[in-house]
């Protein structure tokens, strides 16, 4: 399995509740190399840009409402696998349906606020990192 790059996202909900130190801790744990990580906040023109894939689907307008709510955390992780290895450590979008252990099942709070996000394919993976991450911000 090749190294790659993945984005995520310790979420509004997390960052409110004070969770980022532990959602970090658990990304080194599980092996994950932190290339790239911010705090900022988006605003509600930067949310929509990013999630513009979604403007179709009914949650669009409360997503970029919630993204843009508060302070997040970007990171660019890198792994061997590891938009499959991110996907599986923050568990399943549903905290309710995440395994025991995962990011989402300890933070999580519902299926809409559920504490981080991660890119779904290298694709997304490409674009989200650059969205936020130059190159050369990337050590």
């Amino acid at each position: 399995m090749a190294t790659e790059l993945t984005l995520a996202i310790i979420k509004p909900d997390a960052v409110e509740k004070h969770l980022a130190g532990a959602i970090l801790a658990h990304i080194e744990k599980a092996g994950f190399t932190i290339r790239g990580c911010r705090r900022t906040h988006l605003t509600r023109a930067q949310a929509e840009a990013f999630y513009a894939e979604h403007r179709e689907r009914g949650f669009y307008g409360e997503l970029t409402a919630f993204m843009s709510r508060g302070p997040v955390y970007v990171l660019a992780l890198e792994a061997e696998g590891a938009i499959l290895k991110w996907r599986a450590t923050m568990g399943d979008t549903d905290p309710a349906q995440a395994p025991e252990g995962s990011i989402r099942k300890l933070y999580g709070a519902s299926k809409g606020e559920n504490a981080t996000h991660g890119s779904d394919k290298p694709a997304s993976a490409a674009r989200e990192v650059a969205f936020f991450f130059p190159a050369c911000d990337l050590v």
